[in-house]
């Protein structure tokens, strides 16, 4: 099994940012996606971003030159680093470790982007 446990979510103004982190422990050997999901109310959830174990990037193209995905290796933790933030972007955020036999998701942090 692989633990995730998010954190960095919170209240932020248009314009403002936040970073959010995401420590893996358990087996995490075999991982070879890392990634960042979110989730606002009445829509599914989508792909912020991800990361491969080869430090291959996607990202989805509302957030293209806005946020940066990273990790740690000697933390087992990623990041999803948020700048210039929209109303838009409040959502529920939710870590992703894919293998290939499965997914695993953390529990998700609220971020709200509000005046």
């Amino acid at each position: 099994q692989v633990q995730l446990v998010e954190s960095g979510g919170g209240l932020v103004q248009p314009g403002g940012s936040l970073r959010l982190s995401c420590a893996a422990s358990g087996n995490i050997f075999s991982i070879y996606v890392m990634g960042w999901y979110r989730q606002a109310p009445g829509k599914q959830r989508e792909l912020v971003a991800s990361i491969t174990t080869g430090d291959s990037t996607n990202y989805a193209d509302s957030v293209k030159g806005r946020f940066t995905i990273s990790r740690d290796n000697a933390k087992n933790t990623w990041y999803l680093q948020m700048n210039s933030l929209k109303p838009e972007d409040t959502a529920v955020y939710y870590c992703n470790a894919r293998k290939i036999t499965r997914d695993y998701w953390g529990q998700g942090t609220q971020v709200t982007v509000s005046s």
